[in-house]
């Protein structure tokens, strides 16, 4: 383990967790990467300094809380009202100077607080002044996500600050711009911002909302009762405030020879990150992974390396983390890890699977099963939605993924958990179909 050990700077450290013995001629090497950030920051002003900010003096930080006002938001009409009340939950949940606005989305996005193309900067005079402004939060219209995500992008970007984060809140479709529109939209905003999508109801689009919140490396979840949304915005505002380091990449070097086969965080949550890689000088690449906190994620690395003969041993790739600059140099957060490659004619050793690996590898492929399983489910197809579903909840029995377990047995009749036998529901309550599917990337830590 390598620490980043700097006076009130956010400490990082790489844990490495593998088997690296592979038998001869094998191939492929896997690894869980555990990064981990704790500690406190320090202001990013100087060139080429972290984005930091001091612990004490207030985030380095600017949101915009965008608001769906399409005409379905009022009905039933608590979900406007819910809406209102959980924006002013966030704002009062803002700390004293963030740089945040108010955004109203309809087939157009309008600026509700502070106007101006500007951004206010929080205090208990302008938090009263934006929630006085909710006021004027009233449903009609269609629904356009990338300009809502566009006129946030250019509001954020208006401030000299370093974190910069996103809350999106819609009950429905996309269905006034195409999702090419959309698609361009969230390319620009990708890497500027990040954030954080919810569905409120059960007449939006789980996909559109799930794909919103992982190109821009947020969260997306369901709030099916209007009147859970404040407690909903607060947390989310105060995970928000608690970011204290923006723009971290994982770092992969390989030596000649090897090729990164897939890269993808396996907790919190499941999130594909290979296609997401920047070229980083020869051999190395760097993968986003967004803004952080006091905080530590999992994430699995697959190499493939030279075949070999027994007793070869090789650095098959060094992780370092690292804050890509816009010069194009990087400013190195100093925690690092190696994965090896070991070559053994000891059959135990090689065929032994890392516990981490092994349980990282079911909990994506429980997401995996969720989402096909739902799909056939819509499809008509009984016998495959029934097959997938069974697997998934064997997984999650299996890996102790209790949460996962419960969204399950809302859509399914358990017949034997450890076998994966189970029966369609005939009746499901929509919301709770949506829930699974929108929380089925959620994983358990493995227990080390």
């Amino acid at each position: 383990m390598a620490n980043f050990s700097k006076s009130n700077v956010p400490q990082f450290s790489v844990d490495v967790y593998q088997n690296e013995y592979l038998h001869e001629g094998g191939r492929e090497v896997n690894a869980i990467i555990t990064v981990s950030a704790t500690g406190g920051g320090t202001i990013g002003s100087a060139v080429g300094a972290p984005h930091l900010y001091t612990a004490g003096q207030g985030p380095d930080a600017a949101v915009a809380i965008m608001v769906d006002c399409s005409g379905s938001m009022d009905y039933p009409p608590t979900k406007m009202r819910g809406a209102r009340d959980a924006t002013a939950a966030a704002i009062d949940a803002l700390r004293d100077g963030v740089h945040f606005a108010v955004i109203g989305g309809t087939h157009i996005a309008k600026e509700v607080y502070p106007g101006n193309g500007r951004l206010a900067v929080a205090d208990t005079a302008t938090r009263d002044q934006a929630k006085q402004a909710l006021r004027k939060l009233s449903a009609g219209g269609g629904t356009a996500i990338g300009t809502w995500l566009r006129l946030a992008d250019r509001l954020l970007s208006s401030a000299e600050v370093s974190i910069r984060h996103g809350i999106l809140l819609t009950d429905g479709r996309n269905e006034h711009e195409s999702p090419e529109d959309l698609k361009a939209a969230l390319d620009s905003c990708a890497g500027r911002f990040t954030c954080d999508a919810r569905g409120v109801g059960t007449d939006w689009e789980v996909k559109e909302v799930t794909g919103i919140a992982s190109a821009l490396l947020g969260t997306a979840d369901i709030v099916a009762d209007p009147a859970a949304l404040s407690a909903d915005f607060t947390q989310m505002m105060e995970t928000a405030m608690g970011k204290e380091v923006a723009d971290v990449s994982l770092r992969l070097w390989t030596p000649v020879g090897t090729a990164i086969k897939f890269v993808k965080q396996v907790a919190p949550t499941v999130e594909e990150l290979t296609d997401r890689r920047t070229e980083a000088g020869p051999r190395a690449g760097d993968y986003p992974t967004g803004s952080w906190g006091d905080e530590s994620r999992d994430y699995h690395v697959c190499v493939e390396v030279p075949s070999a003969e027994v007793g070869r041993e090789m650095l098959a790739a060094r992780v370092s983390l690292v804050i890509p600059q816009g010069d194009g140099s990087a400013q190195n957060l100093g925690a690092q890890g190696l994965v090896r490659a070991v070559w053994t004619d000891d059959m135990a050793a090689s065929t032994s699977i890392n516990p981490q690996v092994a349980h990282y590898t079911g909990q994506a492929e429980l997401a995996q099963v969720i989402q096909q399983g739902l799909d056939l489910r819509k499809s008509g197809d009984v016998d495959g939605a029934t097959a997938k579903l069974g697997r998934a909840v064997q997984l999650a029995s299996a890996s102790g993924n209790a949460d996962t377990a419960k969204l399950l047995a809302k859509v399914v009749d358990v017949v034997d958990a450890a076998a994966g036998t189970v029966r369609l529901k005939a009746r499901v309550a929509e919301a709770d179909e949506m829930t699974l599917e929108t929380r089925s990337t959620k994983t358990v830590r493995v227990k080390k």
